[in-house]
């Protein structure tokens, strides 16, 4: 009986053509070896199972081959290639940085280096997971790597690239291996199922590409498996049972059920996946797949990315044909959430039933929310038509039998009521007019959220008050027109003026106390102001101003205006240079002391 040898070590590529999924690489390794560029030192770095070792002995034995083809590819005939493939070779050597990760270790491999190749061109170092490597070690291999002998090539492998001292990736040239494609891995594990005799369905394939996650030496070795479990038939029921993996069926009818509200149904098919054995993470993480496949779906130029069979696809298309886009985005929501909540809930099962429901009923939500809802134009109208009168349109209100009422998009059904509420029949018999309801004050809420509040923008200031005044004039009226003198003016200003420091408004304030107002006629005053923020401060102020000082002096004829004087708008100095600057144009002498003293503004 021969000794069984796994697919991944069996199949495993000789030559770049037969490497999967990496072509970006390949061919730039052949184009190299061909117009002779090689460098010193190389770096294969990528996830696991994607064929950075491989390729790095299929370099090393093209490199020393006697008798290169024209494709770049290596004869596997001369006594080189010979010697590699049955593992005598004097001239390759492969390094498990895992287990020799020490200087001393380094300091072997430099030792070795200096030994020229025997009977070939270059003497092959691999070195394997070489993140591993200790610091001392990197630091002991650096000068090496950046200088080696003419005929040493170093090729270093790695999943962890980060782990990697910068000084090392700047002597190497990097290949970064991509994870193998699902059509890639499934037409090579067909190939090798063809080459073994092996039943299989595509279907079957797909689900071991997707499931190996972008390594095909996981899919080779699911691949044994499930052909020792199934007999050397390899079909979509058996990796299905093998890999312990929901069966696609199962999301297709979750979403049907979903789609047609059936909550009952939806809920059933929830127990009986956890009556096999699954877990409710791993369904709704599923569900939440499933529904982006049909988010894809429904585009052409999206449909790239659903990497299933064609017999999968097809399902989807179909069912993708039933699914808004918006009932597909709010279930992912949902379906997220209760991925992120489910670790943290002590109900679980409850967790995933209760988003489960939510999608349930997101039709429903739908049709209220676009359900339009209009007002009937005239009762009168609709009362002169007779009892037998055909239904209206779907989408306008109707009355029938002296009924008011709204009808939806949903198909009509009409049912007539005994008797009309008086209310209605009083707004139909009289033809009263309609009646528009005062617009109620806004009232004082505490603790209220800021988004109630609507706050005026910069440009919007200076209307703001005469917006309220318009609404609502704030000036007290009353018809007393008593003499006062400028004396009394004055007096019951300043008390004003009081009021408003006392309660901490300095910016009006300083308004108040720096000009002195000037009559311009009797009972007209005037007051400069600086700027426009000081007239908006002051316009603010002027109602409750007005009414105090027309109160006080028992006349209401009273008017006190603002004007802006340019000549006042002078600018004032601040900062110390502006301070200097300003005593210093006053007397130059204070620049000299300046000079002679080498002093500084602070």
């Amino acid at each position: 009986m021969d000794n069984f040898i796994v697919s991944a070590r069996k199949y495993r590529p000789a030559t770049f053509e037969t490497v999967v999924g990496q072509q970006h690489i390949t061919n730039t390794l052949k184009n190299a070896i061909k117009n002779n560029q090689l460098a010193q030192a190389f770096l294969f770095c990528g996830p696991r199972g994607v064929g950075k070792t491989t390729c790095a002995r299929i370099l090393a034995k093209t490199i020393n081959c006697t008798n290169l083809q024209p494709n770049g590819e290596a004869c596997s005939e001369c006594p080189s290639c010979k010697s590699f493939q049955n593992g005598n070779s004097f001239n390759i050597h492969e390094l498990d940085a895992a287990s020799n990760n020490s200087v001393d270790d380094i300091r072997s491999l430099i030792e070795q280096v200096r030994i020229p190749p025997q009977g070939a061109r270059y003497k092959v170092y691999i070195i394997d997971e070489v993140h591993m490597l200790s610091q001392a070690a990197f630091n002991a291999f650096l000068k090496t790597l950046e200088e080696p002998p003419h005929y040493a090539i170093f090729i270093l492998a790695t999943t962890e690239k980060h782990k990697i001292l910068p000084t090392i990736l700047s002597r190497c040239q990097i290949f970064d291996f991509n994870r193998i494609g699902v059509d890639d891995m499934a037409n090579h594990l067909a190939s090798i199922a063809g080459k073994e005799n092996i039943k299989y369905e595509v279907d079957g394939l797909h689900i071991i590409a997707q499931k190996a996650d972008g390594g095909l030496r996981d899919a080779l070795s699911m691949f044994d498996q499930i052909v020792s479990f199934s007999d050397a038939n390899v079909t979509y029921r058996s990796v299905i049972d093998n890999l312990n993996i929901l069966d696609y069926d199962y999301y297709f009818n979750i979403t049907d059920s979903l789609l047609t509200e059936n909550t009952a149904k939806t809920l059933l098919f929830f127990d009986e996946i956890l009556t096999n054995g699954f877990d409710g993470a791993h369904f709704i993480s599923g569900l939440s797949e499933h529904f982006r496949n049909l988010l894809v779906t429904k585009d052409a130029s999206t449909l790239k990315l659903l990497e299933v069979s064609e017999g999968i696809k097809a399902k989807y298309l179909q069912q993708s044909q039933a699914a808004s886009v918006s009932f597909l985005l709010s279930a992912m929501n949902i379906a997220n959430q209760c991925d992120l909540n489910y670790k943290l809930s002590k109900n679980q099962r409850l967790q995933v039933e209760l988003a489960l429901l939510k999608m349930c009923h997101l039709l429903s939500v739908f049709s209220l929310e676009t359900t339009p809802l209009t007002v009937m134009p005239d009762a009168n109208e609709q009362l002169k038509k007779k009892p037998d009168t055909p239904a209206v349109s779907a989408t306008k209100p109707a009355a029938i039998n002296n009924e008011v009422s709204i009808v939806s998009d949903a198909p009509a059904t009409y049912a007539t009521s005994p008797k009309i509420t008086e209310s209605v029949k009083e707004i139909i018999e009289t033809k009263a007019e309609p009646v528009i309801a005062e617009k109620p004050k806004p009232t004082f809420i505490p603790n209220a959220g800021s988004t109630s509040i609507k706050i005026p923008s910069l440009k919007d200031i200076g209307n703001t008050k005469e917006t309220i005044a318009e609404e609502e004039d704030p000036y007290e009226k009353g018809d007393a027109a008593e003499d006062f003198s400028f004396d009394d003016f004055l007096k019951h200003w300043n008390e004003f003026a009081a009021t408003i420091k006392a309660a901490g408004r300095m910016s009006v304030f300083t308004i108040f106390i720096s000009e002195v107002p000037k009559m311009l006629q009797p009972y007209v005053f005037e007051v400069v102001v600086e700027n426009k923020v000081q007239e908006q401060l002051f316009r603010g102020e002027k109602p409750p101003l007005l009414n105090y000082l027309r109160q006080t002096l028992k006349n209401y004829n009273i008017e006190v205006n603002t004007r802006i004087d340019e000549q006042v708008r002078v600018k004032r100095p601040y900062t110390a240079q502006e301070k200097y600057q300003h005593m210093a144009a006053k007397n130059p002498q204070l620049a000299e002391l300046r000079k002679r003293f080498n002093l500084d503004f602070d």
